[in-house]
């Protein structure tokens, strides 16, 4: 089993995997949800502990354990195992109607775009529609938004994955990141995939094993290039977007100078290609 998406540790483990993963107790874990626009998943019960993903507002989070102000727990979106802030959580409330479906967006204090803004949303986050006023709707939990910039669950906001990674354009290289703010490699990929209605794991291993692979002759826009620990979105046959520690952002690369530049630091050729 792969701990990054099994809630079981020596000492406690999710009552549901008795018999499959050895602990000293098991237990239910509670249902919550992320009451603030992004926070980090940890490593550990500390704020410098190494952020290995985020998670977004209104994601469920499955908590088994709380520890020094941490839940450790289970994100419901990928899967995800780790610690995150207790005071960024809040009991599960009404499923999500909406999600937000442009690249990022305010949720005002008022039905007005003059009021104060509450907290800036990014793509994917869950919304759970209480009341609408004019062009606005009103989120449980949280402010007003032009309800424009935000799409009921189930219906895909968009259907190039690769558009939609090319809104992402300069937002910084942030490890561990989904949010429109920051995000790394897999993010990237993982959040443009989600805009037009696929899942995608997490990290880039579980992305190059879940989707089948193509030969490099077929590639196309919209395929995925792999590099041991990287993962880029072609936008044709010759040039890939990509969150990238080069560059520090999001950006736009020939497909050449990118493998080229990427051997020559060491890390070796593309592993191979994916078509989601």
């Amino acid at each position: 089993m792969d701990p990054r998406l099994t809630l079981a540790r020596p000492d406690l483990a999710d009552a549901a995997l008795q018999g499959v993963a050895a602990a000293e107790r098991y237990d239910a874990p509670k249902a919550w949800q992320v009451a603030v626009p992004a926070t980090a998943l940890r490593k550990a019960p500390a704020a410098e502990a190494e952020q290995w993903t985020q998670l977004l507002f209104g994601e469920r989070f499955s908590v088994l354990d709380v520890q020094d102000g941490f839940a450790w727990g289970q994100g419901a979106r990928d899967g995800y195992v780790g610690w995150v802030a207790q005071a960024d959580l809040v009991p599960l409330g009404e499923p999500a109607t909406h999600q937000v479906a442009v690249l990022r967006t305010y949720a005002f204090s008022e039905p007005n775009i003059k009021s104060r803004p509450e907290g800036l949303y990014s793509l994917a986050a869950l919304v759970s529609v209480e009341t609408r006023e004019g062009r606005f709707a009103k989120g449980a939990g949280t402010g007003w938004f032009i309800e424009a910039h935000l799409a009921p669950i189930g219906l895909a906001s968009a259907v190039d994955a690769a558009e939609v990674a090319l809104g992402f354009l300069g937002a910084p290289y942030q490890w561990g990141g989904r949010e429109s703010l920051g995000l790394d490699c897999s993010g990237l990929v993982q959040q443009a995939l989600a805009a037009t209605g696929r899942a995608a794991p997490r990290d880039t291993d579980m992305q190059f094993s879940f989707f089948p692979a193509i030969d490099e002759a077929e590639r196309r826009r919209g395929d995925l290039v792999f590099w041991n620990g990287h993962v880029a979105i072609l936008l044709d046959r010759d040039t890939i977007v990509h969150a990238n520690a080069h560059h520090m952002a999001v950006a736009i690369e020939p497909l050449a100078e990118a493998i080229a530049r990427i051997d020559a630091a060491g890390v070796g050729q593309p592993t191979g290609w994916r078509r989601p």
